[in-house]
């Protein structure tokens, strides 16, 4: 291995054998005696389990999780694995039956209400557990997601790791004019070949016109001189993800796109520098949005400052005009700013930090800066 690259059998374990006894903590508060989890990243977080099937029921004293014959050796070694205590139960026809008996003395089952459909919720109501109060929760997992532990915080921290140094390495192509899919492909190999499981999500490559379109899929325009090329990627290990936007300038850029670049990055850095634990939201979001407002471009400025992330690419808290929350030490985020100007181009630039109770530390480092010699590809 690089000796400059993560080593993955060195990164220190998580603490998922305590997060149900958390959960239980937060039951009452929301107006449930026990949760049914039907969210596949919930149940990951909660009991390590990495299948694509499974219920897991969330009681005062206990764990019942159940999932398919595809699942049953996987379940228990996971389980195991993570110090899970948990009644596991493989079945694929008498899932409901198991369930519901478990539940028999629930008073209040709280249910997932983002994951569960109108029909699931009337399914459960008739038939699985006709005896209790079915209780819509919200953040109930979520909320325990926000802070990371030390091994999230490593995992997130090697994804991006990977991620830096597979853009260092296939960067250089653009000067030979690849197509953004070529160029999207490399970079997503480059990734797993350095160690990573893959990607976070799917990567954005967006050259000329197309990179003022936040979220363009890479597709068969072919980069050209002068374009400013919009780069959006992050790695993935052990189920969490890194995220980072970086912005590249083919050739010469023309005076209006170096402006975006400077103006940009130096949004970009205030935000970070206003990130520190207690901070408002909605106060860093604005903190990006004036500098890019100073500079005459706030109409172009298309989304939120940033978000978080983990086990999802987009998780709770977030930086936006309509923000209502603060952030707090553990809490992983992005800030990321944007001006998208048809006629030029996109910039955005992004890196994903950690908070810490005095300011914050970034987990992604490839340069930014607006110095020609790292913008600019020749």
């Amino acid at each position: 291995m690089n000796a400059d690259l993560p080593d993955r059998t060195a990164l220190p374990p998580m603490d998922v054998a305590s997060r149900a006894d958390r959960l239980r903590e937060r039951l009452d508060e929301a107006g449930c005696d026990a949760l049914l989890v039907t969210k596949l990243v919930n149940i990951r977080y909660l009991t390590g389990f990495t299948g694509s099937a499974a219920l897991l029921l969330v009681t005062a004293d206990r764990l019942l999780f159940v999932s398919d014959g595809r699942y049953g050796e996987q379940a228990t070694e996971q389980l195991r694995s993570a110090g899970v205590e948990a009644r596991i139960e493989i079945t694929a026809d008498e899932q409901k039956e198991i369930v519901s008996s478990a539940a028999t003395d629930i008073a209040r089952l709280g249910l997932e209400a983002d994951n569960v459909t109108w029909v699931a919720q009337r399914t459960y109501a008739a038939d699985w557990f006709p005896g209790a109060e079915l209780v819509p929760t919200e953040g109930a997992v979520a909320g325990l997601r926000q802070v990371k532990d030390p091994g999230e915080i490593a995992r997130i921290e090697a994804a991006a790791a990977f991620t830096d140094a597979a853009l260092a390495r296939v960067l250089p192509m653009l000067a030979e004019h690849p197509t953004e899919a070529e160029f999207g492909l490399a970079l997503d190999s480059e990734i797993r070949r350095l160690g990573a499981d893959g990607t976070g999500y799917e990567t954005i490559v967006a050259g000329g016109p197309n990179g003022a379109k936040p979220h363009h899929r890479p597709g068969p325009r072919r980069i050209a001189d002068g374009d400013l090329v919009v780069i959006d990627v992050g790695g993935l290990v052990d189920g969490y993800t890194s995220d980072m936007t970086r912005t590249y300038v083919v050739g010469q850029a023309s005076p209006t796109q170096q402006r975006m670049i400077d103006v940009v990055t130096a949004s970009q850095a205030a935000g970070v520098a206003a990130v520190r634990a207690g901070a408002d939201c909605k106060a860093v979001d604005q903190v990006c949005r004036d500098v890019i407002a100073e500079a005459g471009w706030a109409d172009a400025f298309l989304h939120g400052t940033g978000h978080a992330l983990g086990l999802e690419i987009h998780e709770q808290p977030r930086f936006s005009k309509a923000a209502d929350a603060t952030v707090t030490a553990g809490c992983v985020m992005t800030v990321e700013p944007g001006v998208y100007l048809p006629e030029h181009g996109g910039v955005r630039v992004e890196d994903t930090v950690l908070v810490t109770e005095d300011g914050s530390r970034p987990l992604t480092h490839t340069p930014k800066t607006n110095d020609p010699n790292i913008q600019r590809v020749a």
